[in-house]
């Protein structure tokens, strides 16, 4: 890899293996994360997403391969790599007994940084009102916010969130996606694991589905639904159409009811769905196309 290849990738893995006993729980990993990437790293429990990213972190060597992140190697723990990271946990921690800017001020004091530093920091996740708040009494997603401000509050070059949405209701959820898109619209480079798929497809620009130590796909989104060439479905009411006059649809390849709804599977949505509307009126219609789950199901053959 050239000096100018080198500058353009944040992250660069390769052949990277690590085992306990007889587990490979790292298998040959082999990908690079791009400067101002949204990248993210999907997998089963036990798919070793979290062994991955401990040895990007520096937190665990790698038993063979290497591992470069912004030019230097995480291991040994590198310290002056450490300044330009910033890692946000599942279970981060927190001084709970102070207020969430006390909480932020005191991180910022541990990189040598001023409290302006905290400041900026509350106020680019949302939390600039609850700044007076004890960090206990935060709601989950607030705490989440305050979590990646830890992870911001030095203004790092690299961003580890993990799971950064788990255990938080819809609404939090999609509260925080707000937060995550203007991270990557900052032109930020972050990498992301994530058990919610509809996440990685709303935020990432790129994902790798591990399994069983193992890179199984890598490719954008909207690429790996692509990849499937899956049917578009349309479904109707049961009781606006029969499953026989849906399979006699030109372009319909299979029907069944399911729910109270009559499925039908096409490749020529257009087509099905004018006559459909004829048949059953447009306000019956409903259409649903192939996602990152379907793709991940297909790839890694199990239940999400």
């Amino acid at each position: 890899m050239t000096p100018v290849e080198q500058a353009a990738e944040a992250v660069v893995i390769d052949d990277v293996r690590k085992s306990y006993g007889d587990l490979k729980a790292v298998d040959g990993v082999s990908l690079t994360v791009r400067r101002g990437e949204f990248f993210g790293i999907l997998g089963p429990n036990g798919a070793g997403k979290t062994t991955l990213i401990e040895m990007v972190e520096g937190l665990r060597r790698a038993d063979g391969g290497s591992v470069s992140v912004l030019g230097s190697s995480p291991w040994p723990r590198n310290t002056e790599l450490l300044r330009r990271l910033g890692v946000q946990t599942q279970a981060s921690a927190f001084f709970t007994r102070l207020s969430a800017l006390e909480h932020l001020r005191t991180v910022a004091t541990l990189y040598g940084l001023g409290p302006e530093a905290a400041d900026r920091a509350l106020r680019e996740v949302g939390l600039g009102e609850q700044g007076g708040t004890r960090v206990d009494d935060l709601s989950g997603g607030q705490r989440q916010r305050l979590a990646i401000a830890t992870a911001l509050v030095h203004e790092p070059e690299l961003i580890m969130l993990d799971e950064p949405t788990a255990a938080l209701d819809p609404e939090a959820r999609r509260s925080l996606w707000s937060l995550l898109r203007g991270l990557k619209g900052q032109g930020r480079t972050i990498v992301h694991t994530t058990h919610h798929l509809d996440e990685a497809e709303a935020l990432c620009d790129r994902v790798a589905i591990m399994s069983h130590g193992r890179v199984i796909a890598l490719d954008t989104p909207a690429n790996l639904v692509r990849s499937l060439k899956a049917p578009t479905r349309v479904l109707v009411p049961a009781d606006r159409i029969t499953v026989e006059r849906a399979l006699a649809i030109d372009g319909v390849d299979r029907a069944e009811v399911d729910n109270g709804e009559v499925v039908m599977e096409t490749r020529v949505a257009g087509q099905v769905i004018v006559a459909v509307n004829e048949i059953a009126g447009p306000d019956a219609v409903q259409t649903r196309t192939a996602t990152l789950e379907d793709a991940y199901l297909a790839l890694t053959g199990s239940e999400h």
